[in-house]
């Protein structure tokens, strides 16, 4: 460990564990709560900060620099946000949402406030990994059967789903805590549960489109009448859900996918400083924040998870230039923004690398968000194309990092430009966690964005003919 480093991760640990004075301007009012973990609640919550600015430290970050002096504040209200349902009742919302509604005689059929079942399908929502503390994607459904002639309103299934999802969670325990909450609070005849869920993998292993390479798993819980092999309740409920498309017979394989990607890491089951390592401050600021959200460190399902979040965020830990070999891509001292002569443009001379992966993890928010990049660039005269895999260890390098996705756009267009010379053209889409796990939660929403130099620039045919070249390709990526 070098010099740097060692002093970082020193002042790492004064950064929460002591009344460490802020190193934001802005934030200085808040810094006489830095040391508080315990006792009274308001000032518990505001170790989250305190505990992000020593995660900063850790990834040899400087948190005062623009872009990171206000992210400890956004982490800490996306985790309360997220965490939420640790403050919520479920009897507060069910209260005073049971309507009386006539059911049919039980000799002549089911229907209505007796019998008749109820399936709200495609409930979008999103919890917190208790394994790994990364944002998971749910799509829920939930029915039931009315008893004593009385419906629930059909929001309150929603909002009682997502009590439960607003909490550190895994699928199978949020699936038995939504369908037993509602048994108890509506008293039906049975309730049904079924959870689609959808975990972000390791950087290296997340593919192109949306949701590719992500961890997908299946679950279920059911009560009452839909218990039992030859409940004719639960196979109407799977019957409903297929027709939304929605096979839960054919995707039941959660028993032999492992739902966490980081569980299969070496965590050690302590939540403390079990050895000398240069994270145990990082791991210390994580166990401080799950006090800070009201979670017992010590819970058999978190034993680990402060080291699992610490080994994602080391995925993106500041580096050197000159550590990283970009096979031929260095910053030249052409001016990069100078408007190149006009003139005619050989269309033929336009090469394109398409569909190139990334993950990278968003500076203001610490989430990560991910997609494709397409890269155009002109040849240089040689006649010689560049290797794909030069491209992807560009992507990589100015991805794997606490980034924006508008300054990785430029810095690879620049990158290019600089081997090119004639003109570069880059597009980026991403998909960011960010826009799914906070209060706006944009579940399908996807940002592009687009980096334009030299020739590219100045002939809008050229600039035409790449985005082409994109389009055409689209369905074939991986």
């Amino acid at each position: 460990m070098d010099t740097a480093t060692a002093t970082a991760m020193g002042a790492l640990e004064e950064a929460y564990l002591a009344d460490a004075a802020c190193a934001c301007e802005e934030e200085e009012e808040e810094s006489d709560d830095l040391g508080l973990l315990a006792g009274d609640a308001a000032a518990a919550g505001d170790a989250i900060e305190p505990a992000v600015r020593a995660l900063l430290l850790g990834l040899g970050e400087d948190d005062r620099r623009e872009g990171l002096r206000r992210t400890p504040k956004r982490v800490a209200k996306a985790f309360r946000d997220g965490t939420r349902g640790y403050r919520q009742k479920v009897k507060d919302i069910v209260q005073g949402a049971l309507f009386p509604e006539v059911g049919v005689d039980k000799r002549t059929g089911s229907a209505g406030g007796t019998g008749g079942q109820v399936v709200v399908r495609d409930i979008e929502l999103f919890s917190y990994c208790e394994s790994c503390l990364l944002p998971f994607s749910i799509q829920c459904h939930v029915g039931y059967v009315p008893s004593g002639g009385r419906v629930v309103g059909l929001s309150k299934l929603s909002r009682v789903s997502d009590v439960f999802a607003k909490r550190l969670q895994n699928p199978q325990r949020l699936a038995n805590e939504v369908c037993g909450a509602l048994h108890a609070s509506i008293q039906p005849a049975g309730v049904a549960v079924a959870l689609q869920c959808w975990h972000i993998p390791l950087p290296e292993n997340l593919e192109c489109k949306a949701l590719q390479g992500w961890i997908r798993t299946s679950h279920s819980s059911h009560s009452g009448v839909f218990e039992g092999d030859s409940s004719t309740f639960w196979s109407d409920f799977l019957a409903l859900l297929k027709l939304r498309g929605i096979d839960m017979e054919a995707e039941d394989h959660s028993v032999s996918i492992p739902w966490c990607p980081l569980r299969s890491h070496e965590a050690p089951l302590s939540n403390g400083l079990c050895k000398k390592s240069s994270t145990n401050g990082m791991v210390s600021a994580v166990t401080s924040m799950l006090l800070s959200l009201g979670e017992d460190p010590l819970r058999k399902e978190l034993l680990g998870t402060p080291q699992r979040y610490v080994q994602w965020l080391m995925k993106f830990r500041a580096c050197n230039l000159l550590d990283v070999k970009l096979n031929g891509f260095t910053l030249s001292n052409v001016s990069l923004y100078e408007r190149p002569g006009g003139g005619t443009t050989d269309h033929g001379a336009i090469r394109s690398e398409l569909h190139l992966p990334f993950c990278a993890q968003c500076e203001h928010h610490l989430l990560p968000f991910y997609g494709v990049v397409h890269i155009g660039y002109f040849e240089n005269g040689s006649g010689e194309g560049i290797d794909r895999s030069h491209f992807q260890a560009l992507v990589h390098f100015y991805g794997c990092k606490l980034q924006v996705q508008e300054r990785m756009t430029r810095q690879i267009a620049e990158a290019v430009y600089s081997v090119s010379h004639n003109g570069a053209m880059v597009v980026v889409e991403a998909n960011h966690i960010c826009m799914i796990s906070r209060g706006i939660e944009k579940i399908r929403s996807n940002t592009a964005t687009i980096a334009v130099l030299g020739q590219f620039l100045t002939d809008p045919s050229a600039k035409a003919c790449f985005l082409q070249n994109v389009l055409d390709t689209a369905g074939s990526a991986i």
